[in-house]
């Protein structure tokens, strides 16, 4: 019986494998920073944001899948052979994509080596284990699973990340008790009028509702080997995955509204998030947190190496062969940006705000195109974009330039 259970459960995640390995690259240190941030600061007020970004990844998800399953041919390749300057579109959201990647990378590295040095300080004493160290294990291990890997190791490895992510934010929740209260009363959607609230929403709207994550959708559901035959399993899994963002996301949020925002303390450090939350919930919710935010960061790492590579193939037609000295050159030069922040004053958890804003500014050029192209008659035929779907689109593509106006206006 219990052989039975676990198999059906195993057969269920296959089923949402390219959900699973979006949400594993979506979730990371650079959403657990901003929605921590956000509660910390405003409570539950900028909830609306998050909501409206998953239902947006939702709409996106499906349309960009759609449109590989019918096309049969991945995003950028769309967008460069079926546009005026296509080229130069394709181009730019190929460069755009790597380069705020490469921030995040940077990012998310430092986060990750503060986290697993804290960890290590909590265990051992002393001063921890140095980011150097921590960070020269990370790179090693994760350049050889991308030397002798392939999609499918991957696709199981992220999803073991995000099962225990998921477990560990939710024992958290329950052990500090935050207060409910505060986190329902604070659901009425506002902007509040501080300084850096705009650069918020558009952080929260970069890292929800990336723009990496559409154009590398249409990359994963081609490797999951899926064709026209299965659109109903490519809603379904994209609904799986929007509603896991929104929750894991929600949590998070919640967390910090309900216990350091009542308290009246803010966040500008991910350290300091473990350092407040010890007193709260002990040294076991420091560790259990610790080792979701570190597991959402690294599961995030396996996504954003692959992209480079990846986006080359899609934009020159070339073969996605991880094998290939393509992906291993690329891969090797990406992974040396994870020691980047060892060698910059800023600190991780500002640059990954900033690079999640950056993400908001690709939006509307990921959004428009699939609008577009999702109602060619002689690309979609029979599978154009129904009524409901456009009204879905259109209103990402305002959704997606207020976001850019407000990371604009924060970052200039």
């Amino acid at each position: 019986m219990q052989n039975k259970t676990i198999k059906k459960i195993a057969i269920a995640l296959s089923a949402v494998g390219p959900g699973l390995f979006l949400i594993g690259y979506n979730i990371g240190t650079g959403s657990v920073t901003t929605m921590a941030k956000a509660g910390a600061e405003y409570g539950m007020s900028l909830f609306w944001t998050l909501v409206l970004s998953c239902v947006f990844t939702f709409v996106l998800m499906v349309a960009y899948g759609q449109l590989t399953l019918v096309s049969g041919k991945t995003a950028l390749r769309n967008i460069k052979t079926e546009f005026k300057g296509g080229k130069l579109l394709a181009l730019y959201i190929m460069a755009a994509l790597i380069i705020g990647e490469l921030l995040a990378l940077m990012g998310i590295m430092g986060i990750v080596s503060d986290l697993l040095k804290e960890g290590s300080r909590l265990t051992f004493g002393g001063s921890g284990i140095g980011n150097v160290w921590i960070i020269l294990v990370l790179v090693i291990g994760l350049y050889a699973l991308l030397w002798y890997g392939r999609y499918q190791v991957f696709e199981k490895i992220l999803t073991a990340f995000v099962i225990l992510m998921g477990i560990c934010f939710v024992v958290v929740f329950f052990m500090v008790k935050p207060s409910f209260s505060a986190i329902v009363g604070g659901l009425v959607p506002s902007i509040p009028k501080q300084p850096g609230a705009f650069g918020l929403v558009a952080a929260m709207a970069g890292t929800t509702c990336s723009a990496a994550v559409f154009i590398i959708r249409s990359t994963i559901v081609t490797e999951k080997g899926w064709t026209i035959n299965n659109l109903k399993d490519e809603k379904r899994d994209a609904f799986v995955s929007a509603s896991m963002m929104l929750f894991l996301s929600g949590i998070i949020m919640a967390v910090s509204a309900g216990t350091l925002h009542v308290m009246g303390l803010k966040l500008d450090n991910t350290i300091e998030m473990i350092s407040l939350f010890e007193p709260i919930g002990g040294k076991f919710a420091a560790f259990i947190l610790i080792l979701g935010v570190a597991g959402a960061g690294i599961s995030t790492v396996f996504p954003i190496v692959l992209i480079a590579p990846w986006l080359v193939s899609d934009y020159t037609g070339r073969p996605r062969d991880i094998h290939s000295p393509l992906f291993r050159i690329l891969g090797f030069f990406g992974i040396l940006f994870s020691f980047g922040m060892l060698f910059m004053q800023q600190r991780p958890p500002a640059l990954m705000i900033f690079s999640q804003a950056f993400q908001a500014c690709i939006l509307p050029a990921v959004a428009i195109p699939v609008f577009i192209l999702i109602n060619r008659s002689k690309i979609m035929q029979e599978h154009k974009a129904t009524t409901n779907m456009n009204i879905g689109l259109i209103a990402v593509i305002l959704f997606s330039f207020i976001t850019t106006y407000f990371a604009i206006t924060e970052l200039f």
